[in-house]
């Protein structure tokens, strides 16, 4: 079988973490590099793109990538995980309107600053935040600085104390922690109690597989659900480059680019047969190896 290099945008389950998601397609697969492009916590489920082979090499500039959500909210209560997988902490009587609950939304869209949930994988002191908080203590956290650019409240359910709203954010943003401070800011306290990722980058739910059907595809030998790399980085020009060059650029040298090459420009190196070398940026008339892919 063809090797494997590519990534697969798995829809992962409730339920499941996502180093669950590696575990068992490192077993379907039968390939050890495998790797996430971004957490998704274990009630959560959606999107998570997967590199597999030599595309675990762009595993950090998909994780970089701007994320969207849909998050069910709860109002009322407040949980020490900021989600329905918590104890609650506090509680209150809700009282408020749809329109209350739009204008508190609004509020966070933008560049602000959140502090992040005693229940995460952040490491502090060598030590993960979420272990910490098993241990019932309660470390100092630095804000962060994320971006949402948008926040849509997509259905309302306040007989039930619940809505729903879709969020486009940057990376880093943790929803439970927005529903949170939401809540906060209402007066009366909410928690997360659904999330579903429906979009990482360019890869979106409506185009996911679940870990059944890549199983299934692989027996059939139909590999259909890799994406190859340089498409995934497709904001990237194609430049190809003659043997002699594609030779020198394997050997880590910088050479110099085609007529037309523009300085400060990355580009998406292949040999004149197609095949994808390198993402490497021009310097100078030369071009400077970011990343290799051809091995």
């Amino acid at each position: 079988m063809t090797a494997l290099n590519g990534i697969i945008n798995v829809y992962k389950p409730k339920g499941m973490t996502s180093h669950d998601v590696v575990s068992r397609l490192r077993r379907i697969l039968g390939i050890k590099k495998v790797g996430h492009t971004g957490t998704l916590d274990p009630d959560a489920e959606g999107v998570l793109p997967i590199c597999v082979g030599r595309a675990t090499k762009a595993a950090d500039m998909l994780t970089a990538s701007d994320k969207q959500y849909i998050a069910e909210v709860t109002l009322g209560s407040q949980t020490d995980t900021q989600d329905s997988s918590g104890t609650v902490i506090n509680s209150a009587e809700v009282n408020v309107t749809q329109s209350d609950i739009e204008s508190s939304a609004m509020k966070f869209i933008g560049d602000i600053e959140q502090i992040p949930p005693m229940y995460s994988a952040i490491k502090i002191g060598g030590k993960k935040l979420y272990e910490l908080a098993r241990e019932n203590k309660t470390v100092e956290r630095s804000p962060r600085r994320i971006h949402i650019s948008d926040i849509r409240i997509t259905e309302f359910n306040l007989e039930n104390n619940r809505f729903k709203m879709a969020v486009d954010c940057s990376k880093g943003t943790y929803i439970r922690t927005l529903a949170n401070d939401i809540g906060e800011d209402l007066g009366c306290y909410a928690h997360m109690s659904g999330l579903v990722r429906t979009k990482s980058g360019r890869f979106d739910v409506s185009d996911t597989h679940t870990i059944e059907s890549i199983s299934e595809k692989f027996e059939s030998h139909n590999l259909s659900f890799l994406t190859p790399v340089d498409k995934v980085l497709d904001e990237y020009k194609k430049l190809y480059i003659h043997d002699k060059a594609a030779v020198m650029v394997m050997n880590g040298v910088k050479v110099r680019g085609p007529k037309g090459v523009i300085d400060g420009e990355v580009y998406r190196v292949y040999d004149l047969n197609g095949r994808f070398l390198t993402l490497s940026q021009c310097e100078e008339g030369r071009l400077k190896i970011l990343k290799t892919f051809f091995a």
